[in-house]
């Protein structure tokens, strides 16, 4: 029988009442206010009808910070989750399974005091991965380079660099006030502070560098510690297209660029970790992934990628 009208009405405002709340705990677990496991057990409650209940198990792994659809669905796939699966609708078995992964997940996501240098070819995409991570994981500190060339359309001084005059780069040198610098494509020269990086790692706190091949050598000289990551284009094509796409340099440039990039692919043996930019949030979920890790762990993890 069709309902009346107003039992129409009530049903459509019941429905929607329903996305906003799952809505919600979605928006929750994206601005880490909730974690997905507190969620997901929120839904094992017994309501059938509470929005954690009624959440889609592959919209609850999306909402987490770091994970795209793409790695989304791989998850689920091993994890042996149907897609259409919603959170209450899970079996026991399956519970446990999810349960399980989310609860390894939290424990390897409270980050270790360690310092972390990201280095690859021009046009990889390192400030790309960089800046995903500075926005979506504020708990990394992400060490801001000093460089002598002028800022690149969109480019805000503090934020992405400490764009400075020559001499206030020789003042820095003198002070001893860099980690490392260097002179990158024979001409601007690039150069990390090193005051805010020894107070943050005094303070627990992990750092990320953004920096060329020379000046992670030079890190890795002076603070062995470190985690040297070297970030691959999918393809040289790939590379090339990124260079020549992103249209900041003339002709000339992009080729003494392009023959730099073959230079610092061959050293990427020297890096502990290799990571692939397919995708931006997986390669940042990556390098953070490295911060987490035990010792023992972040060791075996070093082999199993290069």
């Amino acid at each position: 029988m069709t309902p009346p009208p107003v039992d129409r009405a009530a049903a459509a405002k019941a429905a929607v009442a329903a996305r906003r709340a799952r809505a919600e705990v979605k928006h929750d677990v994206a601005e880490r206010r909730r974690t997905a496991l507190d969620a997901a057990e929120a839904g094992w409650q017994g309501d059938v009808t509470a929005p954690e209940a009624t959440l889609r198990v592959r919209e609850l792994l999306t909402s987490i910070p770091g994970i795209g659809p793409t790695r989304v669905a791989r998850i689920m796939d091993s994890l042996g989750i149907a897609d259409s699966k919603r959170v209450g609708g899970l079996g026991v078995r399956q519970r446990a399974i999810l349960g399980d992964w989310l609860s390894q997940r939290e424990a390897k996501g409270r980050l270790r005091s360690r310092l972390v240098v990201l280095a690859g070819p021009t046009a990889v995409g390192k400030g790309t991965v960089s800046t995903h991570i500075r926005e979506h994981h504020p708990e990394v500190l992400l060490s801001i380079s000093a460089t002598t060339r002028k800022p690149r359309p969109g480019e805000i001084d503090g934020v992405h660099y400490y764009f400075v005059t020559d001499e206030e780069f020789d003042r820095k040198i003198r002070d001893r006030e860099l980690l490392e610098y260097a002179t990158v494509h024979n001409s601007y020269r690039y150069g990390t502070p090193r005051p805010p990086i020894d107070a943050a790692l005094d303070k627990g706190r992990s750092v990320l560098l953004e920096i060329d091949l020379q000046g992670a050598r030079q890190v890795k000289a002076v603070m062995p510690e470190a985690v040297l990551v070297f970030l691959l284009p999918p393809t040289w094509e790939e590379l090339v297209r990124r260079l020549i796409g992103r249209g900041t340099e003339d002709k000339a440039e992009q080729q003494r660029r392009l023959e730099t990039a073959k230079i610092e692919l061959a050293a990427q043996d020297e890096f502990d970790v290799k990571v692939v930019n397919h995708d931006v949030s997986e390669a940042a979920q990556e390098v953070v992934d490295l911060m987490t890790l035990p010792a023992a762990q972040s060791k075996a993890a070093r082999a199993h990628k290069a």
